[in-house]
């Protein structure tokens, strides 16, 4: 088995769904930035509609993987996200169809069947949810998640790197909302 080596930053969601598109909104505005600030060599930007068959390819060897999709709670603060980090082969248990997701089948059931497979699930996996308003068609992201998306970058951008090199974040307990 070859050694895990990369980051692989993945937007989940659907552009034409209004704010379950902040994945793919994510994605572009990391690649905009990144031709004035370079992520670190062997970062690969990728955007998905949450086939676990894709999921599983594109984060499949990756030492780091960082995700972002939108979650719609019953309470939703639109804009608010949470930072979720799994230790490799922890799987999170798939909520209930159509919860908090407008996917039939999602990144919950991508690692399930990832582990099933003989462990083609990432190495270390950072989960970003960003709780969204509005998921009927359209365009456009309401404007609560499209201010969050910013921070929510140089997030990602500080996690990429120094998870990267190996160092360990601080300051940040998994599951915490970055409010």
């Amino acid at each position: 088995m070859k050694p895990l080596a990369g980051t692989a930053v993945i937007g989940i969601g659907n552009e034409f769904r209004r704010d379950d598109g902040v994945g793919w909104a994510t994605i572009a505005l990391l690649c905009e930035r990144e031709a004035r600030r370079p992520l670190p060599s062997g970062t690969e930007l990728a955007r998905c509609d949450a086939d676990p068959g894709r999921l599983i390819s594109l984060w499949e060897g990756k030492a780091v993987t960082v995700v972002v999709d939108a979650c719609f709670p019953p309470a939703a603060q639109p804009g608010r996200t949470h930072r979720w980090c799994g230790s490799p082969g922890k799987v999170p248990h798939p909520a209930a169809a159509g919860r908090q997701s407008t996917h039939g089948l999602g990144l919950a059931e991508a690692l399930c069947l990832a582990e099933s497979l003989g462990g083609r699930g990432p190495g270390r996996l950072i989960v970003y949810a960003v709780e969204g308003a509005d998921r009927s068609l359209g365009t456009g992201l309401t404007p609560a998640v499209a201010a969050a998306l910013p921070y929510l970058v140089r997030r990602i951008e500080e996690d990429v790197r120094q998870y990267s090199r190996g160092t360990r974040r601080t300051g940040f307990e998994p599951g915490s909302p970055l409010v």
